[in-house]
C-alpha cells in the first residue's frame, strides 16, 4: 500500500506539488495522470525515495519514506521515465549487478533473473550489450530490473515508451498480472492504455489533484456520461437545435464535404430514442445516430483544459 498525505514539494519559489493526498491499495493499479509539469513525476520520485518532500508524509506498506528510505526501497520496484542503464554492460551482467545491490541472496539470483527475464521478454538477449539494444528492449531490461526483488509495490513511469504495438500489449498484460496482488502506480501519456489497465486514476493539474476515481465515476461527475453522434441531411441542418432541445447538449458541429451536418451531443443518459422520434415526426433525415462513452482523454481534457505551462516546474527542469 502507498499512502500520501499533504505532500508538498518546492523548488526555490516554484511549488511543484501542492498538498497532494491519495492512497493506492494492494491489488490495485492506480493511474497517475497530468499534463507536463503538473507534479506527477515529482510525486512518484518522492514516493520512490529519490526526492525529499518539503512537507507532508509518504508511507509504503506503513513505512515512512523519510524515516526509513532504505526499507521503503527494498519493498518497491521503480521504472523511471528516463530508464537509467549501463550501456557498456551485458543484460545478464547488469541484472546480476542489480540483484546484488537489492540484497537478493546469491543462491537465489540466477533463479530470479531467469524468472524476470522470461516475464519481461529479455531472456534471449541476456548476453547482448545493453548499448546495442533497441529502445524497446532497453525499456524491457529496466522493467525486469524493477521486478527483480519481487517487490509488493511497483511504480512504472511511462513503461511502454519505445515499444512496438505487440510489446505494448504484452506489457499491458504484465501490468494487469502484477496488479492482482501488488500495489501498482502507473504513469503514462497514452490515456487509452491507462483506461484499459487501471482500476482508478488520479489526475494532477498545477501541482494538485483535481480528480481521483474510476473512469466511469469521473464521467458521471462531469455530468455527461455519453456522447452521441448524429448526421443530419443538408436541408435539415437548421433544425439541429430543435432535435437536441431538452435531451442533449450540442458540443460541436461539423459540416462534412457532402453537405451533411455532423453533431456531437452530450447527455447524462441515452437520448437516441427521443432524438429519433423527433426526427421521424418532423421529417428530419438522419443517416447516423450512434452513442459512445466519454473517453479518458476527453475526461482529462475537461479537467485540465486551462493548462498553461508552468515555468521551471521541478520535473521539467530535471530536478
Amino acid at each position: 500500500m502507498v499512502e500520501v498525505s499533504g505532500l508538498t514539494k518546492r523548488f526555490d519559489t516554484v511549488v511543484a506539488v501542492d498538498g497532494v493526498s491519495f492512497t493506492a491499495r494492494p491489488g490495485e493499479i492506480l493511474g497517475v495522470l497530468g499534463p507536463n509539469g503538473a507534479g506527477k513525476t515529482t510525486t512518484l520520485r518522492i514516493v520512490a525515495g529519490f526526492l525529499e518532500p518539503s512537507s507532508g508524509r509518504v508511507a509504503v506498506d506503513g513505512i515512512d519514506v523519510l524515516r526509513d528510505s532504505l526499507a521503503v526501497r527494498r519493498r518497491l520496484g521503480f521504472l523511471p521515465e528516463n530508464n537509467p542503464l549501463y550501456p557498456e554492460m551485458r543484460v545478464g551482467e547488469y541484472l546480476r549487478f542489480r540483484a546484488a545491490l537489492k540484497g537478493i541472496p546469491r543462491r537465489s539470483r540466477d533463479e530470479r533473473i531467469a524468472a524476470v527475464a522470461g516475464r519481461c521478454g529479455v531472456a534471449q538477449v541476456l548476453e547482448r550489450v545493453i548499448g546495442r539494444l533497441s529502445r524497446g528492449y532497453r525499456q524491457r531490461v529496466g522493467l525486469a530490473d524493477a521486478l527483480l526483488a519481487d517487490p509488493p509495490v511497483v511504480i512504472l513511469d511511462e513503461p511502454t515508451v519505445g515499444l512496438d504495438p505487440n510489446q505494448v500489449r504484452e506489457v499491458r498484460g504484465l501490468v494487469r498480472e502484477l496488479g492482482r496482488d501488488r500495489t501498482v502506480l502507473l504513469s503514462s501519456h497514452v490515456l487509452a492504455e491507462v483506461e484499459q489497465t487501471c482500476d482508478r486514476v488520479v489526475i494532477f493539474h498545477r501541482g494538485r489533484i483535481v480528480a481521483e476515481d474510476s473512469t466511469d465515476a469521473l464521467r458521471g461527475r462531469l455530468g455527461r456520461g455519453a456522447l452521441v453522434t448524429a448526421e443530419i441531411a443538408p436541408g435539415d441542418a437548421h433544425r439541429a437545435e430543435e432535435l437536441a432541445a431538452g435531451v442533449a447538449e450540442i458540443r460541436s458541429s461539423e459540416r462534412l464535404e457532402d453537405g451533411w451536418l455532423r453533431l456531437t451531443l452530450a447527455a447524462d443518459s441515452d437520448p437516441r430514442e427521443q432524438i429519433f422520434r423527433r426526427a421521424a415526426l418532423s421529417g428530419v433525415v438522419l443517416r447516423e445516430l450512434t452513442r459512445r462513452r466519454l473517453s479518458l482523454e476527453e475526461v482529462f481534457h475537461e479537467l485540465t483544459a486551462d493548462e498553461t505551462p508552468r515555468e521551471n516546474a521541478g520535473e521539467e527542469s530535471g530536478r
